[in-house]
């Protein structure tokens, strides 16, 4: 794709969200590494319902090691995937008071080494709470890129991720991740994505394809009408 398209994307998602941001609620990066490994296949509306409580209980590593792994599993049952998170969270703890003295480390490299944090987390966590540039990609991102030409349909979440790297400027990137991301949550949505509506239409071979069917309906019920 042309950079001048890129541009294009980037400029209209701009004006559609220019104040997108990280919708997990955290007051500082220990609480928003939590939020984010929670987030795993589960909304982050539900993730906020959860932390409220959460956070006002444990606001320390040693604090989720200083319970049973079956109470913090009920602290979080609302949670997909639950006991497997649990179970993380409370290695996670273990692993940052043995190795960094409790704090959390800075670099994406040492994030990605804690239990339940991956690639996705890690980028989030560097460019929200320590202002590294980073686009990190989730099922948003990654549906959005593709459906607008940014990423081929069979790309890895890593293969998307460097493609995006290479057309958005540096300096953009993490704004970037959050315009994608409540793009495709509140427009280009995976079920019944506002193509009629878009104002990117025009870049959108996905859009297109589904605007066919429509299209065609209109144009038969003309026929039809004139026929009469």
């Amino acid at each position: 794709m042309k950079q001048k398209q890129v541009r294009h994307i980037l400029d209209i998602m701009g004006e559609m969200f220019p104040d997108a941001h990280c919708e997990l609620n955290h007051s500082n990066p220990f609480e928003l590494t939590i939020a984010v490994l929670l987030s795993a296949q589960c909304t982050d509306e539900t993730v906020n319902k959860v932390t409220q409580s959460l956070f006002q209980k444990y606001k320390l590593p040693q604090d989720y090691l200083s319970v049973p792994l079956e109470e913090l599993e009920q602290d979080i049952r609302r949670i997909g995937l639950f006991r497997n998170k649990a179970k993380n969270i409370q290695k996670l703890c273990q692993l940052l008071l043995d190795k960094y003295d409790g704090q959390l480390p800075q670099t994406h490299e040492a994030l990605v080494e804690l239990p339940g944090v991956g690639r996705k987390t890690a980028n989030v966590v560097v460019s929200n709470a320590f202002g590294v540039p980073a686009i990190a990609v989730d099922t948003h991102v990654e549906r959005v890129s593709k459906r607008l030409g940014l990423a081929g349909w069979d790309d890895s979440v890593l293969e998307v991720e460097k493609k995006l790297m290479r057309m958005v400027p540096e300096d953009e990137w993490t704004l970037t991740h959050h315009r994608f991301i409540f793009f495709g949550r509140y427009h280009c949505k995976a079920q019944n994505p506002q193509c009629p509506l878009c104002p990117l239409l025009e870049s959108c071979k996905e859009g297109k394809k589904r605007m066919k069917p429509a299209v065609s309906r209109k144009a038969s019920s003309k026929k039809e009408i004139l026929e009469k």
